[in-house]
């Protein structure tokens, strides 16, 4: 059954500089239950939330089966970690994700490219691994509540 793994929102951006400093230090409480979303501007609390630049990529998911053993948002710094869903292949279409308190919309833009920070965070090797499977970067299209645990997913046309 397909499942929320993990939600991260986060209000600074950790991967700053040169990968080979290291990122700063993470926040307490980033990796959250729970995340309200909010139609063309992305996850409440989130730093991409309602910025102009990231509109068409506010949320970003990845696929848990893409990762390797005991890596988390923390490390990927994708917005949601799903289970049993290939986001991967859902370039051009709409994921809609209900975790039992409504659908919530998200077209899907396009693939979110991983980067040098990769090797450093995840382990070496991984920047050129996650080049296909680096998760989504999407668009809210409404607003609505995310949920770790079971989720029903839906797919559909972009809408014209």
């Amino acid at each position: 059954m397909p499942e929320i793994v993990e939600l991260l929102a986060s209000p600074v951006h950790r991967f700053l500089g040169r990968p080979a400093a290291g990122p700063a230090p993470a926040p307490p409480g980033e990796l959250v239950d729970v995340v309200q979303i909010r139609s063309g501007l992305g996850i409440v609390g989130d730093r991409y939330f309602a910025q102009p630049a990231h509109r068409d990529a506010s949320v970003t998911v990845i696929a848990q089966e893409s990762l390797p053993a005991g890596v988390g948002l923390t490390e990927v710094r994708r917005n949601i970690l799903t289970s049993g869903i290939a986001v991967d292949e859902l370039i051009g279409r709409v994921l809609v994700l209900d975790c039992g308190d409504g659908p919530v919309s998200l077209r899907v833009n396009r693939a979110a490219r991983p980067c040098a920070w990769m090797d450093v965070t995840v382990g070496p090797g991984t920047w050129k691994a996650l080049r296909t499977t680096g998760g989504i970067r999407c668009t809210p299209l409404n607003d609505g509540t995310l949920r770790v645990g079971p989720v029903d997913i839906t797919v559909e046309r972009v809408p014209t």
